[in-house]
């Protein structure tokens, strides 16, 4: 097999932000040539599939500048600097939500956009909720909504969910429920 990686000859961040970094790397190909990346370095984020007593999953609602829409999700957020991905999901889902929970399940982690940026997100499961306080940061803006997984497959169909962590969450809860 062909070496695949590619060197770093140069690298330089050209956008240090909130949220995310922009970097410029030049870098050597495999085959000899050079080639040039742009790079958005993220510190990751968690997911939560929180199911309720009824069997129902528990979304958000709320506005996403970079699409200019309305979209449902579930509960979810970036990671601080240096915390654990499972404190992180068990803080995001009653920050978002009002729900806290009393047993969390890590089920997968996948990076979004691997062709350009470094994102992780870490999907954890909870069937275990109990009503907490809701505690949004000060530029967040969404409502709680919870819909059986008929429902969640119709809001797919008419793209009201259109992001693939919560085509996971529902697909995860199709399976959960075909056992």
């Amino acid at each position: 097999m062909t070496d695949l990686n590619e060197k770093t000859i140069q690298s330089k961040t050209i956008y240090e932000g909130k949220i995310i970094n922009l970097k410029i790397e030049d870098v050597e190909l495999p085959n000899g040539h050079t080639g040039r990346r742009e790079i958005i370095e993220h510190p990751g984020a968690v997911a939560v599939i929180a199911k309720t007593a009824e069997d129902k999953l528990v979304l958000v609602k709320q506005f996403r500048k970079p699409l200019e829409r309305t979209i449902f999700e579930i509960p979810a957020g970036k990671l601080e600097k240096g915390e654990d991905p499972r404190e992180s999901a068990i803080r995001e889902l009653e920050e978002e939500t009002g729900y806290r929970c009393n047993e969390l399940q890590h089920l997968v982690s996948f990076y979004t956009s691997p062709g350009f940026a470094n994102e992780l997100v870490h999907i954890y499961f909870t069937d275990s909720l109990i009503q907490g306080e809701r505690h949004l940061d000060e530029d967040e803006f969404l409502e709680n909504c919870e819909v059986d997984l008929n429902k969640a497959l119709e809001m797919i169909r008419d793209r009201r969910i259109y992001d693939a962590k919560t085509v996971y969450a529902v697909q995860y809860m199709q399976l959960l429920f075909s056992k």
